[in-house]
């Protein structure tokens, strides 16, 4: 599980530091060909509906309302960016395994979302949430399995930890860690977070920033 003891003191204030400035909402691509240029780096978020996407987002810049979140699971039918004051681009993904809004819909974001994993050159890592309440399921391994397919670089964050005892929680990782043990393209560890608590979210913040460090570093 991703912890405190994972980071130095100073990647968890240069991931403060990240998060700290002004964010805003850039653009919004419903279709294949809306999607933006890409700028910067981006980090991207996956997750089934109403897993808490934009509640986590909103937790990490510390905005209340810079992504919209809704008890109505699947209203979010887009791929969101937002940006910062530095070069990392915040993407929020459609989320999935809700049907209310049709097939056909459905097939639009899934073709959508396949075309950005495929196609961005900007993108860095997919964060794919779980909520930690139900665990891994059937149909995130499915997207786990597009990712590694899509050659990304993904790695699980669990939501909603503060409604755990702290026995599940653990168990919940080690059964998260055990479903990407062997996938190529997923990072190792798995995050806990909590957007209510405010748990795991200095952590989350210095894996990003120290991605995006070794990113720069590795164009140089």
């Amino acid at each position: 599980m991703g912890t405190a003891a994972d980071f130095s003191d100073a990647e968890i204030d240069a991931g403060r530091r990240l998060f700290a400035g002004e964010w805003r909402f850039v653009a919004a691509a419903g279709t294949v060909e809306g999607l933006p240029a890409g700028r910067g780096l981006e980090i991207a978020f996956a997750g089934r509906s109403n897993v808490g996407k934009s509640s986590l987002i909103n937790a990490l810049t510390g905005r209340r309302a810079l992504a919209r979140a809704s008890s109505k699971p699947g209203r979010t039918q887009q791929l969101i960016f937002f940006a910062g004051a530095g070069r990392l681009v915040l993407v929020d993904l459609p989320g999935y395994g809700y049907a209310a809004s049709g097939k056909t819909k459905a097939a639009a974001w899934a073709k959508v979302v396949d075309a950005y994993l495929q196609k961005s050159k900007a993108l860095a890592r997919v964060y794919l949430l779980i909520d930690a309440r139900h665990g891994v399921r059937a149909i995130d391994e499915g997207i786990l399995t597009v990712l590694d397919q899509a050659a990304v670089s993904h790695q699980i964050v669990l939501t909603k930890c503060d409604e755990l005892r702290e026995a599940d929680l653990t168990a919940c990782c080690n059964r998260a860690q055990l479903v990407i043990k062997n996938r190529p393209a997923a990072f190792p560890s798995v995050i806990a977070t909590s957007a209510r608590t405010g748990r795991g979210l200095p952590e989350l913040r210095a894996a990003i920033a120290r991605l995006l460090r070794e990113r720069s570093a590795a164009a140089r």
